[in-house]
């Protein structure tokens, strides 16, 4: 959590509380001579903070899911081995225990191969780096390290740590946050504080940092800066190689608000995490979005010295920024950090929780791989955050115009003449004319990855902008037209066909949509569409396909290496006409011979736990719990999902839940059952037993 003034009586909190209270200050530096900043290029800019991932997800996700969707740099928890508690609390990664590679995440080999991953995907790497302190407790560590003094560990021996004498109080504890010597020179909530002004020490700290640039790492962010006076930083910076890239490695700390020391006095080392910035978004997605219009004058840190973010593992657990369980107006406030031209943006994508201290899903505290279907949040993959990522780097640089307030719930703004968005943070669905500056044309909605299409005529839209959502176009994706008429939600040439498609993959492994038309890659499985897991085993996607036109189409599956693996049934075959079109699929089981059964379970869970459907057929699973598909809580306590199965066919199921870690829990009974016909639409009303 991040650490400010804050009362003594909160400071004497036990050394649990206390750890988990102190451990996750973060902000954002560059070398002082040669500041290194993020590229604000069309090949991508944004940071992926894929907090607490292990290193095979964080490698699977570079592949599949940051490189292809124009991530620049994937933001990483700390690589260093930490403390082992017994209740595998998240922050015991920020107690370090020696500076192995091997740790919570899996190994040095597995860290260095996801570098590789990432880099190969064009991906850069950052990590969290523990520097200013090590472990307040004792014990033994994830790669076997055993320490009974704190003040003796394998990387420091006790001189290299502050003392009383240089703290200037007996106690060593910060309990004068206006004293910038107690702040910098005692101990954080009991961790060790380690002499920074000691040239044993800066070698120390760089050494370690510059093990992991030697395996491909191209940056840093900075734990607990703000307790690190700026001299030593740059001293400390100035014995770091250059990246294998050939530059200096970005450096990224946070400076938690406050008057000693400020945010200001770290520009000279580099840039800072904003934490004023995420506290403006809250302020106005918890109230007015009109309020946005001034808030480059509302006290956020300068565009060149900062970088932005929404919220943080601290900020989102503390209930200073906003999380993941503040739904579409969360998911709508990254969606305008990614519009607005500012800072650097970086997206947060951690694990669901239920209390502050919660550990990510691990097997005996070794986190195991990231399921986003399951006790994961992974908003990287959500389809409005995808498509404003490729809208992002598609306006570039230009400069927001045609600001727009329609309401203190609806606003909209453009980038230059290359892009428009207008958002809406209230709850009914809001129609307004927006002047956008574009050409006039047919733009494709990113937002919603071109299902609704927007015309632009006379340099006008006009927009239905759904209740806490946005419509985001730019000038990459549209048909330029010389009499446009008015926008009226949808195309006059081509409209959205929905596809989705049961299919149990290995990891890496991705499924596509192939076809006929142009628009499904004319058959060229190097042009088919990838689909989104973000519903696993239950793959989806939506294309723009022409009106009133038959097609055919098949799914393929693509592994990391690119191999391609194609359904062994017989074509499929559609017709489009002037509506939406949704079809939905289950691999290598022929359209002809299949039918849909919705299945709908009343059951109650406690939070982070899902439910999901597995039966005997293999587009339930085959009984196996990793291929269940997950059943959707948006009417809950019903909980329902539509699924194909074969016509004229008797098969049984049962519901389960699955909490945060993975633990499975079944229904009681025996198993259900059901047949279907010829028809379809079908559907189920149970209760959980």
């Amino acid at each position: 959590m991040t650490i400010g003034p804050r009362p003594p009586s909160v400071l004497q909190r036990t050394a649990t509380a206390a750890a988990a209270a102190a451990l996750a200050l973060a902000g954002v530096i560059a070398l002082p001579a040669a500041p290194a900043h993020a590229d604000a290029t069309t090949s991508g800019d944004v940071i992926a903070n894929l907090w607490e991932y292990n290193w095979n997800s964080v490698a699977s996700e570079c592949t599949d899911v940051l490189g292809p969707g124009g991530y620049g740099a994937v933001w990483v928890a700390p690589p260093a081995e930490s403390l082992k508690q017994s209740n595998f609390y998240w922050w015991d990664v920020y107690q370090p225990y020696s500076y192995d590679l091997t740790g919570r995440f899996g190994t040095a080999a597995q860290f260095a191969s996801m570098v590789t991953a990432c880099h190969t995907a064009g991906v850069k790497v950052y990590t969290d780096a523990v520097i200013n302190h090590t472990a307040a407790q004792t014990g033994t560590g994830y790669n076997g390290t055993t320490i009974t003094n704190k003040y003796d560990t394998p990387n420091w021996d006790p001189g290299d740590y502050h003392t009383s004498a240089e703290c200037n109080d007996s106690d060593l504890i910060i309990d004068d946050w206006s004293n910038l010597s107690e702040i910098q020179n005692c101990e954080l909530l009991g961790l060790p504080d380690l002499e920074t002004e000691d040239d044993n020490v800066r070698s120390g700290i760089a050494a370690f940092l510059n093990k992991q640039i030697a395996l491909g790492v191209d940056g840093f962010r900075i734990d607990a800066a703000k307790h690190i006076p700026v001299t030593d930083l740059n001293a400390i910076w100035a014995r770091l190689n250059t990246t294998t890239s050939g530059s200096a490695p970005y450096i990224f700390q946070e400076v938690y608000p406050g008057s000693t020391p400020a945010a200001s006095d770290y520009y000279a080392s580099g840039d800072v995490l904003d934490f004023t910035y995420a506290s403006r978004l809250k302020s106005a997605f918890q109230g007015n979005v009109s309020d946005l219009s001034s808030l480059e004058s509302s006290g956020i840190l300068p565009a060149a010295n900062s970088v932005s973010f929404v919220t943080n593992h601290d900020t989102e657990r503390n209930g200073l920024h906003m999380s993941y369980k503040d739904g579409d107006a969360y998911r709508l406030a990254n969606v305008f950090e990614l519009a607005y031209k500012w800072a650097t943006p970086t997206i947060y994508s951690g694990f669901e929780w239920s209390s502050s201290d919660q550990a990510p899903p691990n097997s005996s505290g070794f986190v195991t791989d990231t399921n986003c279907s399951s006790g994961w949040y992974c908003l990287q993959r959500d389809t409005a955050i995808a498509g404003m990522v490729k809208w992002h780097n598609a306006v570039g640089s230009a400069a927001v115009t045609n600001w727009s307030t329609k309401s203190s719930n609806v606003i909209g703004f453009g980038r230059g003449t290359g892009g428009y968005i207008a958002l809406n943070n209230g709850s009914s669905a809001a129609t307004h004319t927006f002047a956008t500056g574009m050409a006039d044309g047919t733009y494709a909605n990113v937002v919603d990855n071109g299902t609704t299409t927007v015309t632009v005529s006379g340099g006008n839209a006009t927009l239905t902008v759904p209740a806490k959502s946005a419509i985001a176009f730019y000038d990459g994706a549209f048909t330029p037209c010389t009499a446009c008429e008015p926008d009226d939600g949808g195309s006059t040439s081509t409209v959205s066909a929905t596809f989705g498609e049961y299919a149990s993959t290995t990891s890496g492994t991705n499924v596509y949509v192939v076809g006929s038309i142009a628009a499904l890659g004319g058959w060229d499985a190097s042009k088919a569409v990838q689909l989104s897991s973000a519903g696993y085993p239950i793959w989806s996607g939506s294309v723009n396909v022409p009106i009133n036109t038959s097609f055919e189409y098949k799914y393929i599956k693509k592994d990391s290496a690119g191999n391609v693996t194609w359904e062994s049934n017989a074509n499929r075959s559609a017709t489009s006409t002037t509506s939406a079109l949704t079809l939905n699929n289950s691999w290598n089981v022929a359209s002809a011979s299949a039918t849909d059964v919705t299945f709908n379970v009343t059951a109650t869970t406690t939070l982070g736990t899902d439910v999901y459907v597995v039966g005997s057929l293999a587009s339930l699973g085959s009984w196996n719990t990793a291929d269940a598909i997950p059943l959707s809580s948006a009417a809950y306590p019903t909980w329902s999902k539509l699924a194909i199965v074969p016509r004229s066919t008797s098969f049984e199921y049962k519901f389960i839940k699955k909490d945060g870690s993975g633990n499975v829990t079944w229904e009681s009974g025996t198993n259900r059952s059901y047949t279907t016909g010829t028809s379809s639409g079908y559907v189920t009303a149970d209760t959980w037993k």
